[in-house]
């Protein structure tokens, strides 16, 4: 069995998952890193190696929803353990409401809900076993008020809380906590290419009037899965510079 806690991250080879990888490397987890691609993910846990942590990279297709429980549970079985699940991997097909298609608003759902309902079911028994867990789900402040153009992401993100509070009071007796982090406008490669009006126009709708960084997500991440946020469960956490204030 493993020492260390063990971490799942998906989604981690790039922006927000990456962050978020290197910052629970950071804090002493063995980090597994999952993402469709294994280039990325071998660059990353090269990263976390040169700086002392411990990493497995591992690629998986998250609307394979087969492919995701037998990571999960692979991961348990291969360190006798799991305590941290990150579920951080996500799409989007963004499009009016009256124009989106079918197969538009299902990946999306397939890949942002549904996969991350079949982590959590797969995580939650591993994690019981071992009386620790901490579930963090990656939602987004466009899951809390809405946002044109994302029907289907919006749904997706708003159904990651209700997923989450009930996963929080079914297992919370057994030392498991579960979380949602909704991120605002992060500098990553989805926004970099916005152009500059639009940009303007976001950075005046935020108390702060700026993006955040992928280590703002990632700091918020390192605490909510610490074993010192045992009594924080149950909650979503705007990280958003002050932008929906809820």
């Amino acid at each position: 069995m493993s020492e260390r806690r063990v971490a799942i991250v998906t989604g981690a080879s790039r922006g927000i998952g990456r962050a978020i990888a290197l910052r629970l490397a950071q804090d002493g987890r063995h980090v597994v890193g999952v993402a469709r691609s294994e280039g990325p993910l071998s660059e990353l846990v090269s990263d976390i190696e040169a700086a002392g942590g411990s990493a497995t990279a591992k690629t998986c297709d998250m609307s394979d929803f087969d492919a995701v429980a037998q990571l999960v549970e692979g991961v348990a079985e291969e360190f006798g353990r799991l305590d941290i699940l990150v579920n951080n991997a996500g799409i989007t097909r963004d499009n009016l409401l009256m124009r989106m298609s079918d197969d538009e608003w299902d990946s999306v759902i397939d890949t942002n809900l549904k996969a991350v309902f079949v982590a959590c079911r797969a995580a939650c028994r591993p994690m019981m076993r071992g009386k620790f867990g901490r579930v963090v789900n990656i939602a987004s402040t466009s899951g809390l008020v809405g946002n044109s153009g994302q029907a289907n992401y919006a749904a997706a993100k708003a159904g990651l809380t209700g997923l989450t509070k009930t996963i929080a009071r079914e297992v919370g007796k057994k030392n498991i906590t579960a979380n949602c982090i909704a991120p605002g406008f992060i500098q990553t490669d989805m926004t970099k290419d916005l152009p500059s009006s639009v940009l303007d126009q976001i950075r005046g709708a935020i108390s702060t009037k700026d993006l955040g960084n992928p280590e703002d997500i990632a700091a918020c991440v390192s605490y909510v899965s610490s074993d010192d946020a045992g009594y924080l469960t149950g909650q979503t956490i705007a990280v958003d510079g002050g932008m929906t204030m809820c």
